[in-house]
């Protein structure tokens, strides 16, 4: 372990929150003072409180605490959704059309869910929060158009299908399908790290 891990973890911990609509984009350093954000914001949204906590007391954390700590910040933070941080998050980067399609909701019933007119069913919060993280994971690799275009261009990782066809009607996100897509996401963040 050394510093270079904290920060990998740190950067993989902020893309997640990023996309969860938890932080804004603007941690290009990722300095303590980011981390402790970061952790400041995960706990306001209800998760990783106690974690979080902890931090806030050790005075100077040790490399192998902080990374301990990463790893169950990122950890909960692939188990939370969080729908009404999510909401408006996804919705800068992928129009209401082409997220309604995604997330197998009509136009109408996403406009309400998102402007909290109804409550996100936990089966759409599900998919909702696997595609947030699936844009956290591009958004360090494509801008927002190159993002939208992401989930309708044909993949040879994918056998030739492109992410959105993957993620159509009432798939889950545990499901091996939207699992290949996200995990392919994912390999472009390792790509743009070497």
């Amino acid at each position: 372990m050394d510093a270079r891990s904290v920060r990998t973890l740190a950067m993989e911990a902020w893309r997640r929150a990023e996309g969860m609509g938890l932080v804004e984009a603007d941690a290009s350093r990722l300095e303590a003072a980011d981390v402790t954000r970061l952790l400041q914001r995960v706990r306001d949204a209800g998760i990783a409180r106690g974690p979080a906590l902890h931090f806030d007391n050790l005075e100077l954390p040790s490399v192998a605490e902080t990374e301990s700590l990463l790893r169950f910040v990122i950890t909960a933070l692939d188990a939370s959704p969080a729908p009404r941080f999510e909401w408006p998050a996804v919705s800068r980067v992928i129009d209401a059309e082409q997220l309604a399609s995604l997330l197998n909701v009509s136009v109408s019933s996403l406009k309400r869910y998102a402007s909290g007119g109804r409550v996100t069913p936990d089966e759409v919060a599900a998919r909702l929060h696997h595609v947030a993280l699936i844009v956290g994971d591009l958004a360090g690799a494509y801008n927002e158009v190159g993002v939208r275009r992401w989930f309708e261009r044909k993949r040879t990782a994918l056998d030739g299908r492109a992410p959105a066809a993957l993620l159509a009607g009432d798939w889950n996100p545990d499901d091996p399908a939207p699992q290949k897509v996200r995990d392919l996401a994912r390999a472009l963040v390792a790509l743009g790290a070497t």
